[in-house]
């Protein structure tokens, strides 16, 4: 027996509005937002997308991977690896090269800010790429992620 989704009245099998409190109820076997669920609601091009959101999009980019509605995308799934190889070079530059220049003690030269924002700009550069719906493959980190498929 379904049940009221604002109040928990129960409900006939074809009521379109609770008796309770008048509340609209979802037609069953239509998709909406009761019958999908939260990975059948994304589309593959905001599954892109969030994949190069800076400092977070790899947790998008894990859950796509390992998603079995992405299974068969190969351009999610590129966007998803080259995400992940992103924030790889992210952490690369942060924990290494950036302590590295830093103890260099070249105030005047900030090449490990510089790596930073070329990275930022990279992201940058790859929701815009995604939101078009294009496949650009990045150097290096771009065949890394053609190898990775």
């Amino acid at each position: 027996m379904p049940f009221c989704t604002q109040c928990g009245n129960s409900l006939g099998g074809r009521d379109y509005f609770c008796g309770g409190c008048g509340a609209r109820q979802p037609i069953p076997g239509t998709p909406g937002v009761y019958s999908a669920g939260a990975a059948q609601a994304i589309t593959p091009r905001t599954a892109s997308l969030l994949c190069y959101i800076p400092f977070v999009g790899w947790i998008a980019a894990i859950l796509v991977l390992a998603s079995t509605r992405f299974r068969d995308l190969r351009d999610v799934r590129f966007h998803a690896f080259q995400g992940l190889y992103l924030f790889v070079a992210w952490l690369l530059v942060d924990w290494v090269v950036h302590p590295w220049f830093h103890f260099l003690d070249r105030p005047f030269f900030p090449f490990g800010k510089i790596l930073q924002l070329l990275v930022l700009g990279l992201w940058i550069f790859m929701i815009i790429k995604a939101a078009r719906e294009e496949r650009y493959s990045l150097p290096l980190i771009g065949e890394l992620a053609e190898r990775s498929l």
